[in-house]
């Protein structure tokens, strides 16, 4: 990820805005779309991958990625008791992992608090649905009666590339041993991906 701070950002450029309202899903591989809470968005997903090609960017030696993740459900961070967690949500750029992290959609008291990484990569120890964009959102299925359910997080990051196709794989490793139905105890979908290419010198 570019960091320095004596990069300089000469020119940035949207190449790609899709937040599937359009119904557009060209380019993408194990895509399909559904209305929840009034919205059309991609999932949802567990314990598999999607992926989109964003094909002919101007040149470039950067690109911003950013992509809005709901969390649904009984999502259990970092608890490794091999059970129920960790709950790990990634995403590749090109079939490289980039970033990895966990969410936690539990109640955070003294005596029980299953903490997440994000904001922060794994294996970083942060309160449940820290960084959050949106968090009274109610829960897709096992949480469906829960106000709080279900949380949204905005993630943007920039990183050096500069090729003339992206691709942008997203993907999950839930651990629900103990779920009856796995698929509805904890997924995620995504409402929107971003992508502009960036000069930087």
């Amino acid at each position: 990820m570019i960091s320095s701070c004596e990069d300089r950002l000469r020119s940035e450029q949207m190449v790609y805005s899709n937040n599937f309202g359009q119904l557009d899903l060209r380019n993408f591989n194990n895509s399909r779309l559904f209305i929840f809470q009034n919205d059309t968005i991609m999932g949802f997903y567990n314990n598999e991958e999607v992926w989109v090609k964003i094909p002919d960017l101007p040149s470039h030696n950067a690109v911003k990625v950013t992509i809005e993740v709901l969390a649904h459900d009984s999502w259990d961070g970092n608890v490794e008791d091999g059970v129920s967690g960790p709950d790990f949500w990634y995403y590749k750029l090109d079939d490289q992992e980039v970033y990895r992290t966990t969410f936690s959609n539990t109640v955070c008291e003294s005596t029980y608090c299953l903490r997440q990484s994000y904001p922060d990569e794994f294996p970083k120890q942060n309160f449940p649905k820290q960084g959050a964009t949106q968090t009274n959102i109610p829960g897709l299925c096992a949480l469906a009666g829960n106000p709080n359910g279900t949380t949204r997080y905005t993630i943007t990051k920039t990183y050096p590339h500069s090729k003339n196709e992206l691709k942008i794989t997203m993907g999950d490793e839930l651990k629900q041993t103990n779920a009856f139905e796995p698929l509805c105890d904890e997924s995620w979908s995504i409402a929107k991906i971003e992508v502009s290419v960036l000069d930087i010198r």
